[in-house]
């Protein structure tokens, strides 16, 4: 994987704590001098990397016009796993996995990292012909857990729900017109919460493939939420279920 730009507070911050030795350069906007610049210089100057002054315009060309907040990086890709064997070997206790199908906003994959970060799950997995790779714009909306969650993009997804099953993940398409709620759904042993894009829904195949299905309730005029809305509901669930076992 080659060297790629990342940008905004939170992304280059989050770096510098989990994988300083990754930050190869940083460009900040000389005419930004808040506190919160401060701190993220500090946290360089801590890595013990030289931090180079520029312009705002000069920032806007290197991200294409992204908001950067005054601040880019030049980062090498951090080693997680890569396969859905090496997730699983490392997870102590019932895994937890998030399957995208035909997510390619990078807005949502970003938003789904951040969510599956915040409560615990091993992985997010997608396709390769049906998603969005990690890219500048995932990272700045992921707030940092795109070094943290493994994301896996798999040449067969049919093939990687049978992979998943083979290690006791139950398999739980997201589907508005399942019969049964998520909460009716057994989420405290391992589990694969497999959802699609935000109206086009999964793939029939994708569908027929998971062991089960079941919809988030919803009401108002909305007929579906959006798939990282959707994927961080379905991830609570999940929590709330195993925290009431252990008395959380």
């Amino acid at each position: 994987m080659k060297e790629r730009l990342i940008y905004g507070f939170h992304a280059i911050r989050s770096r510098l704590r989990s994988a300083p030795g990754s930050v190869k350069e940083i460009w900040v906007d000389e005419k930004r001098q808040d506190a919160r610049m401060r701190d993220l210089l500090a946290l360089a100057s801590g890595a013990g990397l030289t931090v180079r002054m520029s312009d705002g315009g000069r920032l806007d060309k290197m991200v294409g016009g992204a908001r950067h907040q005054g601040v880019v990086a030049r980062v090498e890709p951090v080693a997680m796993a890569r396969t859905v064997d090496e997730v699983v070997e490392d997870i102590e206790g019932a895994p937890l996995v998030v399957v995208l199908d035909g997510v390619t906003d990078p807005h949502n994959l970003g938003a789904v990292l951040r969510s599956a970060d915040a409560f615990g799950a091993h992985a997010v997995i997608a396709p390769k012909d049906r998603s969005v790779g990690l890219n500048a714009t995932v990272e700045k909306v992921a707030c940092g857990a795109a070094e943290t969650v493994p994301y896996l993009m798999v040449t067969n997804l049919s093939r990687t729900l049978e992979e998943l099953k083979e290690h006791r993940i139950w398999t739980i398409a997201a589907d508005a017109v399942a019969d049964k709620g998520i909460d009716k759904i057994d989420a405290k042993s391992g589990i694969a919460w497999v959802l699609g894009a935000e109206g086009s829904g999964l793939r029939q195949l994708t569908r027929k493939t998971c062991d089960d299905a079941a919809r988030i309730p919803i009401g108002g005029s909305v007929e579906s939420l959006n798939v990282s809305v959707s994927a961080a509901i379905c991830l609570y669930e999940t929590v709330r279920q195993r925290e009431a076992v252990h008395g959380g």
